[in-house]
C-alpha cells in the first residue's frame, strides 16, 4: 500500500512539451509578494533609535546615581557633619552609635510620614526651619566633641539634641493631625 515517493516520481511520465503561459512566473511571484510581503528596513529612524537608546541609558544612569548616591529628601534636614574627618558619637562607642542611629532613624522615619500639602506648607516649613537650627547645633557639638575630646557634658548635649529633634517631629505630626481635622470639620459644616 505504501509507495515510495521517489519511485512514483521516477515512473511518472514527463511532459516536456507543456509550457507555461507567458507571464505566469511573474504573476506567481506577485501573488507571493502580496501574500507574504518582505518587511523593508527603514534607515530613516535609525538615528532616532540610537538617540532614544542613549537618552534612556542616561536617564537610568541618573536615576541609579540618585538612588544609590544617598540623596536626602528635601524635607529632611541633613544629618551629615560638614567635615568628613570629624568623629561622631558612634565613633566613640558602640552603645552611643546605637543611641545615635536609633534617634536619627526615628526622626527620618517620622519625617517621611509627613504629608506636605499647600495648606500645611507654612506649618511644616516652620518646623523644618527649627529642625535645621537643631541640626546645625548638633554639628557644632560634634566639632566641640572632636576639639575637646569626649566628655559627659558634650555627649549629653548631643543626645538631648537628638531627643529635641525627635520631639519636634512628633509635635509637628500632632499639629498636622489637628490641622487636618479642623480643615475636615470646616469642609463638612
Amino acid at each position: 500500500m505504501g509507495q515510495n515517493l521517489r519511485d512514483l516520481f521516477k515512473n511518472q511520465p514527463t511532459d516536456e512539451h507543456i509550457k507555461m503561459s507567458e507571464g505566469h512566473e511573474a504573476r506567481f511571484l506577485q501573488k507571493l509578494e502580496d501574500a507574504l510581503p518582505q518587511k523593508k528596513k527603514s534607515s530613516h529612524f535609525g538615528f532616532f533609535n540610537i538617540a532614544a537608546s542613549v537618552v534612556v541609558l542616561l536617564g537610568l544612569s541618573y536615576g541609579a546615581v540618585k538612588y544609590f548616591g544617598g540623596v536626602t529628601d528635601p524635607i529632611v534636614p541633613s544629618n551629615i557633619v560638614e567635615t568628613k574627618d570629624l568623629k561622631t558619637m558612634g565613633d566613640i562607642s558602640p552603645d552611643l552609635k546605637k543611641v545615635e542611629d536609633y534617634y536619627l532613624a526615628s526622626i527620618n522615619l517620622e519625617l517621611s510620614k509627613v504629608v506636605l500639602t499647600p495648606q500645611n506648607k507654612d506649618l511644616v516649613d516652620g518646623y523644618i526651619a527649627r529642625l535645621k537650627e537643631l541640626n546645625s547645633e548638633y554639628n557644632k557639638l560634634t566639632r566641640e566633641l572632636n576639639e575637646n575630646g569626649p566628655n559627659e557634658a558634650t555627649l549629653d548635649a548631643l543626645i538631648d539634641n537628638l531627643k529635641f529633634r525627635l520631639d519636634l517631629v512628633m509635635r509637628l505630626k500632632e499639629k498636622l493631625k489637628e490641622f487636618n481635622s479642623s480643615n475636615y470639620d470646616q469642609v463638612s459644616i
